[in-house]
Formats: structure tokens, sequence, C-alpha cells
């Protein structure tokens, strides 16, 4: 953020004595920042768990990001750092190349945040913030909630404190955990059962009810005055950010290009999604370019100071509205409070990970939903099926859900393509006059179909002495698709019709007039 930009909100809001209210701008800042970061730092843990990383990577990754985020961002409130679905995507990319939580592990995460982050940057350099929307829609309903139920069934085991046996599949490894109560923890089921009521239960009381940081504080302080037995996060090491450039796998990154490449840009969704409600509500304009920069600057900075992948969290983005927040200063408070907590990190390592199992459950519930992808039945078959077969893909592939984000996407514009071939034509005679009127687009993979109609009805109806071509119908018409149109029109007048189109879509009007208006084809 430039000091005119820093400097410029607190005269725009002077309070009535005509004086800057930056110390109440400020203060809202530090107040939002310091209430994210205390949230965050909770989560920060539970999701580096989730993507396989030490805990430590977490925190690294809740410090610097923020900051560098905080520079390049568009919308003030975004809150960056470790997300749910960015993290279970690290883990399907990197678990079959490693043992989780390994040196080699970490050193593969950090390239997979440097491509990320790369690939977010270029994308805003190049002004293609456009291919946040190449997710669609019915694919992201598709993968979401499935994404949601593999977290959910990752921490279930954590959350009733059993260890089941080592399946390729989390939901295999939740319905074994579901399936021998035998083996729960009491302990830790009354650790998961605190987590969710206060977090649960404290949104009721009020928005801003820290149920996150008070359940881990509550776990920490039982745990470590020697009430809890059960499994505890364990080494936490204290100190400051790791310079990890070293550390960084180079020779894997090209096996990492593809799954950086879907994580850049569905991990991107999110936070493109809370930045532009917020503007919408407020009126203010968000740039998608600026924020694919500020995104990409904090995985690269995750990348050189020991973190894992990162993207805008949608929960800590909504506290730091909540809070007061009036600026990007607040993100960077967050990540300055991260910051100054890494020395005392090793207060974390009695916390139970029954707790950090809840923090997470609780955190995808919001996002098992499965009534929007029922509906979607009957509002367009096609559509549903592409979020049915992304739903079932993505339980079905895990871990390495990314593929089905390819398989997701890669039907998506099968439909599409199917959609954009799909010609329809209408042909109606009347007193000797033809009226052709094509549905669709007109492109060079349909234009022939125009060709077949015109000899099937002057065989149909050898006495028309019209043809009308009614073009009012039509999405678009592309280059081949005029110069058919025109070819169609020749053939009618050699065979003794009159000819002549109506109606020519208006985005299309400039081009079809420059191939039909000249007498002779405009080609020779």
């Amino acid at each position: 953020m430039n000091l005119r930009e820093l400097t410029s909100w607190p005269r725009r809001n002077a309070d009535h004595g005509g004086r800057p209210s930056w110390r109440n701008w400020l203060g809202h800042d530090l107040l939002a920042g310091v209430s994210v970061a205390m949230i965050g730092i909770p989560q920060s843990l539970a999701y580096a768990d989730l993507a396989g990383m030490p805990p430590i990577v977490g925190l690294y990754a809740g410090a610097l990001p923020p900051i560098i985020a905080a520079l390049f961002a568009s919308s003030p409130y975004l809150q960056t750092g470790p997300v749910a679905i960015t993290s279970l995507l690290t883990f399907g990319a990197l678990s079959t190349m490693a043992t989780p939580g390994s040196p080699e592990y970490v050193g593969l995460g950090l390239a997979l945040a440097l491509v990320v982050g790369l690939t977010r940057v270029l994308l805003g350099l190049l002004r293609a913030g456009w291919v946040a929307y190449l997710m669609s829609q019915p694919m992201l309903l598709g993968f979401v909630p499935a994404s949601a139920i593999l977290i959910a069934s990752s921490q279930l085991p954590k959350a009733l404190g059993t260890s089941p046996p080592d399946y390729d599949n989390v939901i295999l490894q939740a319905v074994w955990a579901l399936s021998n109560p035998d083996r729960w923890a009491m302990a830790a089921m009354l650790m998961t059962a605190m987590t969710a009521l206060l977090i649960l239960g404290g949104r009721k009381l009020h928005a801003l009810f820290p149920g996150v940081l008070v359940a881990a504080l509550v776990g920490v302080a039982v745990s470590g005055m020697g009430f809890y037995s059960g499994e505890v996060v364990g080494a936490v090491p204290s100190g400051f950010l790791p310079f990890t450039l070293d550390d960084i796998s180079w020779t894997k990154l090209p096996t990492l290009v593809l799954s950086g490449a879907i994580i850049a840009l569905v991990g991107f969704s999110e936070a493109a999604s809370i930045s532009r409600r917020f503007a919408s509500e407020e009126r203010t304009r968000w740039s998608a370019n600026r924020e694919f920069i500020s995104q990409g600057a904090a995985n690269i900075a995750a990348a050189t100071f020991g973190g894992m992948p990162c993207g805008g969290s949608f929960s800590r983005s909504s506290v730091n509205r909540l809070s007061g927040a009036r600026s990007r200063v607040a993100g960077a408070v967050t990540g300055l409070t991260v910051l100054a907590f890494l020395p005392f990190a090793a207060v974390l390592e009695p916390l139970p990970l029954a707790v950090l199992g809840a923090i997470v459950i609780v955190s995808v519930l919001g996002l098992m939903r499965v009534r929007p992808l029922l509906r979607l039945w009957r509002l367009s078959l096609p559509q549903a099926l592409i979020a049915w077969t992304t739903f079932v893909a993505t339980l079905l592939l895990a871990p390495r859900i990314d593929l089905a984000v390819v398989a997701g996407v890669g039907l998506s514009v099968g439909v599409f393509l199917w959609r954009s071939l799909q010609l329809e034509i209408d042909v109606a005679e009347h007193d000797g006059v033809l009226t052709f009127t094509p549905r669709g687009v007109l492109w060079f993979s349909t234009a022939q179909r125009l060709d077949a109609t015109l000899l099937d009805a002057l065989a149909d109806h050898p006495d028309a002495t019209r043809l009308v071509i009614e073009l009012n119908r039509l999405g678009r018409i592309d280059t081949t698709g005029a110069l058919v149109l025109r070819s169609l029109l020749d053939q009618a007048r050699a065979a003794g019709l009159e000819a002549d189109v109506h109606d020519i879509p208006p985005q299309s009007e400039r081009l079809t007039h420059r191939v039909l208006g000249p007498d002779t084809d405009p080609l020779e």
C-alpha cells in the first residue's frame, strides 16, 4: 500500500470538527486485524494438518502472506492465509509424491506454493482476471460440497480419537471410525463437543464471539494441566520466519504445474466471490487482476518463508469486516500479530488434535450444500450432469481431487461445444415465400447446415419464389457463417428466387454487412 492511499482515507472520513479521524480509523483496523489473528492462529494449525504439513508451516503461511497481500489487494476486507479447500488440494497433489510431514513433503509444498503464486501473478499482470470465471458454477456446485465431505471425513478420526487403517480414501477411514464405536476415546469426543459448542453456540450469541480461540485456549489449558490423555499437536518450534528458498524442491516444479494451476484458479474462486460480494454490498469497485497479483505475491512469500499454498478465507474475511476493518491495513495487522506470536508458538504444543479436527469440521459444514445439486436437475440436465459428475469424481478420485477439477472443467467445455453445435433451422412456406429461422450460433461448425436445409426446402417447395432468412434468433455469426450465408443467398438467386436477410444480430451486424454488402465475392 502506498503512502497516498494510506493517508487519503482518513482525510475523506474526517470527524465533525474537520480533523482527520485517523486514530479512530487505525483503531478499527488494529482491532479487526488482531481479532482475525486470534482466530487464524488455531485455524492455521488445523489447515496445516489437513494439508499434511507440520503445524508450524500453517503459522508461517498465516504470518507473512497476509502482510504481502495487503500491499496489493483490491478488497479492503480480504484476509489471506491457510484455507480448507486449498489445503485439501495441496494434500491431494503432494501425498502421492512424498510422505506427509516429511522434509521432502514440505519442500514439495514450498514448490507448489511458488507455482500457485507465479501463476496468479502472471494472470494478474496479463490482466487475465476473467479466467477466474472459467470455473463454471455447476462444476463448483459439485466440487465444493464433495471437497467439504472429504475434509470432514479426514478429520473425523481425530474428532473421535481413533486411529483407522491407512486406507487410500479418507471416506473409508471415516466409515471405519464410525463403525467402530468401541475404539472411540471419550476425552477426544468431549473436546470435539466442547469445540463445536463454543464455535456454533458462540455464533448464536454474537457474530464476533471468538469460538475458535476460546476452544483452543480451553484445549491447551486442559491438556497442559494433565487432564487430557489423547493425541496433541506436539512439537511446534518457536522462532521467527525461516528463509526457505533453498528448501524448495526445484527439480519437481514441472510435475507440479498442473496441480498448481488448478489450485491457483479454484482457490482464487473463493477469494473472488468474497471480494465481489463485499464490493457489491458497499457499491465499490473491485479488480480481479489486482486480487490475482495480491494472492500470487502472498503465495510467493509463503514459498520463500516456510509456508504452504494459501488463499482468501471467507470466514476470516467476514470476521474482519464485522470487526470494523476500514482498509487493507487490517490484513497487514493480522500478519504482524501472527508474526509476533511465532516466538511463543510452543505454547500450542499441548493443544489436542481433537480440537483441531473439530475446528476444521465445523468450518466446512456450511459448504456441504447438496440441495442446489438436487435442484439443478430441474433447471438444466446438461449442467446437472456437470455438477454431479464433478461431485462423484471428487469423492472417487481422492486424494487426487485436482483430476476431478480437470474432469469438471473438461465436461463444462464439452457441454458448451455440444450446445454450440446445435443449430436448429425452422422452415416455413406461405404463398411461395420460404422463411428460414435459424436458432443457435452460426459459426464454422454449424454454417454448412444452411446449405443442406436450402436444398431440401427447394426440393420440397419447387414453386417457391422468394427466400427470407430471419436472423433474430441467432446468438452470433462468425466469418465462416457470414460467408456461407452469402453463398446461400447466391444459390437461391441462381435458382430463380428473390433472397434477402432480416434482423441481423447487433453484435454481428458489422461483419455480416461487410460480407453480404459487395456485389462481388469479398474474398475475390
